[in-house]
């Protein structure tokens, strides 16, 4: 029943709090933003942002002293980004997010201890593509999983780097692959003893995890995959 559900097309949700215009994106992507929190005041980081639609989310809530840092590294998708942010949020509201370029996984040796709200929208394996596209299916290995679990466990240390002492970070994927999820909570609290512990996220229409929550397809009425994890960071990072 999975990979059935993963075969038919994504339903969108209309997502519009005060933006410009609706922006459509799957509803577990706006449970797992909310999962977050309310932005208000507080100084925000996204860590891969592209396309929007998550930035957009945590956008809605900004107060008047909030902001937001929107990084994406790829050119291409950092411009898709910009236009999606000029498009959907009014002049008071896009003056308050910044679109920058960097490699995430480097973030936390520049800036460390700084940001309220942290979200890691990790790069993954993306089943559904994989099933719906014969291409995609082609190229993928398990090798592939253990390189991009890898390369979120070095974006998520940056993560918990850059947030201050009491911040929160919000770690999601779209994979089904326990090692791109939990896993890489695990590793992360291995290498990063006492830095962080995990928050209980109670959504509506997701499933529990040893770490965080997962929606599935299949019984979700066709919204996700999507897996998202609470986590609070309880030190200051003292790297080297």
């Amino acid at each position: 029943m999975l990979r059935a559900a993963l075969a038919e097309p994504a339903v969108p949700c209309e997502f519009s709090e005060n933006l410009l215009k609706p922006y459509y994106l799957d509803r577990a992507s706006i449970l797992a933003a909310r999962a977050l929190g309310n932005t208000g005041n507080r100084r925000v980081l996204d860590l891969c942002a592209a396309p929007g639609g998550k930035t957009l989310v945590l956008a809605s809530t900004l107060g008047g002293e909030g902001g937001i840092v929107a990084n994406e590294r790829s050119a291409d998708r950092r411009r898709r980004l910009r236009q999606v942010l000029d498009d959907h949020l009014p002049p008071g509201l896009r003056e308050k997010v910044v679109v920058t370029g960097h490699d995430a996984s480097r973030w936390g040796l520049y800036e460390q201890n700084l940001y309220d709200l942290v979200l890691l929208d990790a790069p993954c394996s993306s089943e559904r593509h994989l099933v719906r596209n014969p291409g995609h299916l082609r190229d993928w290995s398990p090798a592939r999983t253990r390189r991009l679990a890898q390369q979120a466990l070095a974006m998520l240390l940056a993560a918990l780097a850059a947030a201050k002492p009491g911040g929160r970070i919000l770690y999601s994927t779209c994979a089904l692959s326990p090692g791109e999820n939990d896993g890489v909570i695990e590793r992360a609290m291995r290498k990063r003893p006492g830095l962080f512990s995990s928050l209980p996220a109670e959504e509506a229409g997701t499933e529990p995890t040893i770490y965080g929550r997962n929606v599935w397809p299949d019984r979700a009425e066709g919204t996700g995959p999507i897996y998202f994890a609470l986590l609070e960071k309880k030190q200051d990072t003292c790297l080297a």
